[in-house]
């Protein structure tokens, strides 16, 4: 029999990649429209957009590392605290399993057995994933986490970079808008097939925020450079 492969566990590299990408283009393509908003100057454009790369791929790493390192702490203290309620109070441990398995509809007796057999081959594995609920598809990994949001932030970013350099000055607003918005569209529906969710909904959530984020932007740059 082959492994079956779930979508849980795609979901800590996938909500780190997508979530760098997304950023990655959103932000990048805000960024170059607020400055193009104020300016025709194409290496201020450009220049403004790899600063944004280089500052919000370092940003998201640093702040997923943090991030999932707390989450992995919290992991860690809990299975230490539940390591030494093993080793202290073992009974009470496995009246406590076995009335998990109760409460999820096995009788008595089995539950009891079940909780028996499950704590003579791995006490610990069987609390963390039952009472605790930390699987190890789903636990926390800090350096991958860091790894995939600072890289897909790196490449998300770097198409509206591509678009500063060919688009024409006049039109750039536009043309990063459009772009930035096909890229998103494009992004959403591969991470909604990806992780089995629907495609529509995702194309709706990262166009209308897209939309509010690039507006805003624009609008900040049309005001500044009219000011200056």
């Amino acid at each position: 029999m082959q492994k079956e492969d779930h979508y849980t566990q795609r979901s800590n590299w996938l909500r780190a990649a997508v979530l760098g990408a997304n950023d990655g283009i959103l932000s990048t393509a805000s960024l170059i429209i607020g400055v193009a908003a104020a300016s025709e100057n194409r290496e201020a454009i450009v220049l403004a957009g790899v600063a944004g790369i280089v500052a919000g791929a370092l940003s998201m790493a640093a702040g997923e590392y943090v991030s999932v390192s707390s989450q992995s702490d919290i992991e860690k203290a809990d299975l230490d605290r539940e390591q030494i309620e093993l080793e202290t109070m073992p009974v009470v441990e496995l009246h406590e399993l076995k009335q998990i398995y109760i409460k999820r509809g096995l009788t008595e007796a089995v539950a009891l057995e079940v909780a028996t057999q499950l704590t003579e081959h791995n006490a610990l594995e069987a609390h963390a994933r039952d009472e605790l609920g930390i699987h190890e598809i789903t636990q926390a990994k800090p350096l991958q986490a860091a790894w995939y949001s600072g890289a897909a932030f790196t490449i998300g970013g770097g198409l509206p970079v591509i678009v500063g350099f060919i688009a024409p000055i006049e039109y750039m607003e536009y043309i990063q808008y459009l772009c930035a918005i096909l890229f998103l569209v494009t992004l959403g529906a591969i991470a909604a097939r990806t992780g089995g969710s629907k495609i529509g909904r995702a194309v709706i959530r990262v166009t209308l925020w897209g939309t509010l984020a690039m507006g805003a932007t624009a609008f900040i740059g049309y005001v500044f450079g009219t000011i200056i």
